[in-house]
């Protein structure tokens, strides 16, 4: 039997989800009494790296052959069959567009021969409420901290689908800083995570990059000139080892710093007691000690995905599915939902037209 919202009448609630957003492709299983069953990933990083960067064709032909063998892989971990299934959540969206029909194709296709609610996700909300996967899940409302290679946001996080952003990004976000910068130092793909080691061994202070609208009124945030400065660096002389692991570790400092200072501000503007750091840039130690460190100086409770939460993954759109299915927020109709561009602040609560 099933209730008013076509859901299993008296039975935990059990979700797929899909995420294919980028270049990730990844599938989980959700059990809203037993939590997490399954998480299955694959990364296409050693065939983008050979490009330098993310190759949106080639990135939609790999998930095409991905997905299916790791929804299998994820339901036999998980020790589900397809008929216990109670929905299919997949990202709709931001991301490229190829990528995302993938996993909306596959989502749907599933959904409709299961006889299941499908659910689109928008991906930063997936992002957002990843730390719900956690042993110590935050309470709202609470600030977030989203930052990852396409976004940098301060938001208001008052519940599901209720977000006010306080300010973004104008141009570049953290994490194309890092990327960006870790390029024109002659690191491989992906830049980030390679600059962050080369700043282990760099010395502070050899590079006093800018800390980028760190000193004006608000919450906005730009990385263009920080990467115009690390470009002039890089210039100015052949670096050597040393050299460029001070100029990565100008670099890391210059982000770290602007990122907790701004987080500071709105915490103190605020008032608010909780904050949650998402998205991958959320996995750079440093920050995390910086941000855990101003927290604590104010009284803050602060919350972070587990490491393999941080970068892109299933689990994050799985646990965002559970939640809108849970309180009737899926699709209605047959129509395959992917955005290469969607607002957060235009989500609403499920209850909510």
């Amino acid at each position: 039997m099933r209730d008013s919202k076509g859901l299993p009448a008296g039975c935990p609630l059990r979700i797929l989800g899909i995420e294919s957003s980028c270049d990730e492709s990844a599938v989980a299983v959700l059990d809203d009494a037993r939590g997490l069953l399954s998480h299955e990933l694959f990364s296409q990083v050693d065939l983008h790296r050979l490009y330098g960067g993310v190759v949106p064709e080639l990135a939609s032909r790999d998930h095409v052959q991905r997905l299916l063998p790791l929804v299998r892989q994820a339901l036999a971990k998980a020790g589900t069959t397809p008929e216990e299934l109670s929905g299919v959540a997949y990202t709709a969206g931001p991301g490229l567009v190829g990528a995302l029909l993938t996993g909306a194709a596959m989502g749907h296709s599933l959904a409709f021969a299961l006889g299941v609610p499908a659910v689109p996700v928008h991906h930063l909300e997936g992002h957002l409420m990843a730390p719900l996967l956690e042993d110590r899940p935050p309470p709202f409302p609470h600030l977030a901290l989203l930052v990852s290679g396409g976004h940098t946001m301060l938001i208001v996080v008052q519940g599901l689908g209720d977000y006010k952003l306080l300010g973004e990004t104008r141009d570049d976000a953290a994490g194309e800083a890092f990327d960006k910068s870790a390029k024109l130092l002659g690191l491989p793909y992906p830049g980030g995570p390679e600059l962050a080691r080369l700043a282990e061994t760099g010395r502070t202070g050899a590079f006093g990059f800018p800390r980028p609208m760190l000193n004006r009124e608000g919450y906005e945030f730009s990385f263009s000139g920080l990467k115009t400065a690390v470009m002039l660096a890089v210039r100015e002389s052949l670096p050597d080892a040393q050299r460029r692991a001070d100029i990565a570790r100008g670099v890391q400092d210059a982000i770290v710093d602007t990122l907790v200072g701004k987080t500071a501000r709105a915490l103190d503007d605020t008032g608010l007691q909780h904050l949650v750091v998402a998205g991958g840039v959320s996995a750079n130690r440093v920050l995390r000690a910086g941000l855990e460190a101003s927290a604590s100086e104010r009284g803050v409770e602060i919350y972070f995905p587990r490491f393999e939460f941080c970068t892109d993954n299933a689990a994050m759109i799985a646990v965002a599915g559970l939640a809108r299915l849970k309180q009737g927020g899926v699709a209605a109709d047959l129509a395959i939902h992917a955005q290469a561009q969607w607002p957060l602040t235009s989500l609403r609560p499920p209850a909510q037209p």
